[in-house]
């Protein structure tokens, strides 16, 4: 199935903008090491904006991507929520985080941005209440205009789960995609194939 997103709302970069938090952080997930492509975006996004920020991830000649591992983590989160909404598809999905991790597959694994606009930069607080008390800091994130798309494929090994995808889709279209989803950022309408 071919799905393309619209973002009705502006996205936010998601990555670490300092190379060594990104590798130190694959590392402890991935003691196998890091792919040569995850290395070479993380080495271009270094000079992309200051340390401090997150940022989206950058091919070679400097377009940007979101990974394939993005969208089945978006599909986790949606399924997860779905499963608390009486009569949705997503309730009956058992052990929903490994059917997605082995039954549903993204291509390619960088998914091209169509950016509209050029990227921005979104400063905005953070907020949480901690055994101290309420701690505030800043977040700085690189931001993509509504209008922007991607274009990926699913690929599903069992045909059940096409409708749950749709039901996830639609979920998203609500909740949004990367970053500081709460403030509506990252909502999208789609068009699937």
């Amino acid at each position: 199935m071919n799905i393309k997103l619209i973002f009705t709302e502006p996205l936010l970069g998601t990555c670490p903008g300092n190379k060594d938090v990104a590798t130190e952080f694959i590392l402890s997930k991935r003691p196998e090491g890091i792919a040569d492509d995850e290395a070479a975006a993380m080495v271009s996004n270094e000079q992309a904006v200051e340390n401090a920020s997150t940022i989206f991830a950058r091919t070679s000649d400097g377009g940007l991507i979101l990974w394939d591992y993005q969208i089945k983590g978006f599909f986790k989160d949606a399924c997860s929520m779905m499963k608390r909404v009486p009569g949705s598809l997503s309730l009956k999905l058992k052990a929903h985080k490994k059917v997605i991790d082995g039954l549903v597959f993204i291509k390619p694994r960088q998914i091209p941005i169509s950016v509209i606009g050029k990227v921005e930069i979104l400063e905005r607080p953070l907020r949480a209440q901690t055994a101290q008390g309420e701690r505030m800091a800043l977040a700085r994130s690189e931001m993509i205009a509504a209008g922007s798309s991607i274009e990926f494929e699913i690929i599903i090994l069992d045909p059940g789960l096409g409708e749950s995808i749709g039901e996830w889709l639609d979920y998203g279209a609500l909740r949004g995609l990367g970053q500081w989803r709460n403030a509506s950022y990252g909502r999208f309408n789609y068009e699937m194939q």
